[in-house]
């Protein structure tokens, strides 16, 4: 049973080491640094766009970029003490907003403290048995005594062996300690898609006895997300799917491919009709939307598919200003940078985010939008529109890429008029089950039918 508040969420995502402009490297000797407090300046904002629940990207004590963790129980120094993660969440849940953290599972750094341990005293280490595919037959490419699996090839990322008790109580151990001390109301599970079932299932049940209604969200790429998206698992996944189709479309000037995701995973037959999946435009490990789109105005019909289609929205930071950043070959830094709030008006689109704030708020007053089914009902190269239905209300959604108006006749409308939640309340008449929608030039209309 998918918990009330995800019916309702609207995501914001941080990537706090970037925005909090952390020294890039962890020296493991500085004094803690409460550079996480910027985050507090932000929350006017964040509510301001619609959102409700705030997605923290990796924030414990790691060497680098959060994601080559070595120590699950500590915030990393570089954005302060456990005690300023305390304070900020207090914050957080005082607003109403909940809160889910990055769960970095799948591999660790070489400065993870049992990982220390084996480079010091080799064969000898109590904990070899704790990492995947260690054998002291051949060195590392690090220059070690030893190999050992790693995640895509990066030996700077050390694969965890999840079959081995001590590491699945280590791990439980920080859930129970991330639950317990900081109030949080979910996971994202880092590599979901490298883990095997098993380790899922016991965290499910993990979970579920410390704190019911616990969110658990894995990053999936690749492959079906009812793998690892079902009652015994997970909740939910990310739907990298649709988030390529969502710019490739208007890039390629081609609806009908998100027609066809949105068709196989929510349609009548959907493959995830049952399923909240995390539905996104960008993040911290791809380039920055308005870098994938080859026109700028598709940012709005872009952010109008991502917040009324089925599923989860969410917002990566920067992004409701339409930031540029592409990722290259060495380096992600370019999605994560430090960003100033008060510049906002410099920022390449600073319109933009008006555009999210009325999407958000239609969303969260229309239950159609949230928790309704998905039907197809028009579609063209560059004009598109659907049907979301629940028990209490049917909402036509009809979006234009084009850069000029486009009238959309629509037939078979069960209904006597169409009024447009988006745009002033303008109301289209429904003749005969049959009605004539002009819809402005890279917009859409929200058309509630009564």
């Amino acid at each position: 049973m998918v918990s009330e508040w995800l019916q309702d969420a609207v995501f914001y995502h941080i990537y706090p080491l970037g925005l909090c402009a952390a020294p890039p490297r962890n020296d493991f000797q500085s004094d803690p640094v409460p550079r996480l407090d910027v985050l507090s300046t932000w929350l006017d904002h964040i509510q301001g766009l619609g959102a409700n629940a705030i997605y923290l990207g990796p924030l414990f004590e790691s060497g680098a970029h959060g994601y080559d963790t070595a120590d699950y129980f500590r915030l990393d120094r570089r954005l302060g003490t456990n005690e300023t993660l305390q304070a900020l969440i207090a914050e957080l849940k005082r607003r109403g907003l909940r809160v889910v953290l990055d769960a970095v599972f799948n591999h660790v750094g070489r400065d993870f403290w049992a990982f220390r341990d084996v480079i010091a005293r080799g064969q000898e280490s109590p904990y070899c048995g704790w990492f995947s595919g260690l054998t002291f037959d051949r060195s590392s490419p690090k220059g070690d005594p030893f190999t050992y699996d790693t995640w895509a090839g990066h030996y700077s990322l050390v694969k965890l062996n999840l079959d081995h008790a001590g590491v699945r109580r280590h791990l439980l151990d920080a859930v129970t300690f991330w639950i317990d001390q900081f109030d949080i109301d979910g996971l994202r599970l880092d590599a979901a898609d490298h883990i095997q079932p098993d380790f899922f299932g016991a965290l499910r049940a993990h979970c579920d006895q410390r704190k019911p209604g616990f969110w658990l969200m894995g990053e999936v790429v690749h492959g079906d997300y009812r793998r690892w998206a079902n009652p015994s698992m997970l909740d939910a996944t990310t739907n990298y799917e649709c988030y390529k189709g969502l710019y490739s479309s208007h890039v390629d000037r081609n609806y009908f491919e998100i027609a066809y995701s949105f068709n196989r995973q929510f349609g009548s037959a959907g493959m995830y009709r049952d399923l909240l999946l995390y539905n996104f435009v960008d993040n911290h490990d791809v380039n920055r939307i308005a870098s994938s789109l080859s026109n700028p105005a598709h940012l709005y019909t872009v952010y109008g598919l991502l917040f009324t289609m089925p599923g989860i929205p969410s917002i990566y930071y920067g992004s409701e200003w339409g930031i540029d950043g592409r990722r290259t070959d060495a380096s992600d830094r370019a999605l994560r940078p430090a960003l100033d709030l008060s510049a906002v008006r410099t920022f390449p689109h600073p319109d933009l985010a008006a555009a999210l704030r009325r999407f958000a708020a239609v969303r969260h007053a229309a239950p159609a939008l949230r928790c309704g089914d998905y039907r197809q009902v028009y579609l063209t190269h560059e004009q598109f529109a659907f049907e979301r239905r629940s028990a209490e209300q049917t909402i036509i959604v009809a979006v234009n890429a084009a850069d000029h108006e486009v009238t959309i006749d629509l037939d078979g409308i069960a209904g006597s008029t169409l009024r447009d939640l988006l745009n002033d309340g303008a109301v289209f008449r429904v003749q005969g089950g049959r009605v004539a929608i002009p819809v402005p030039k890279t917009w859409l209309r929200i058309l509630a039918i009564t």
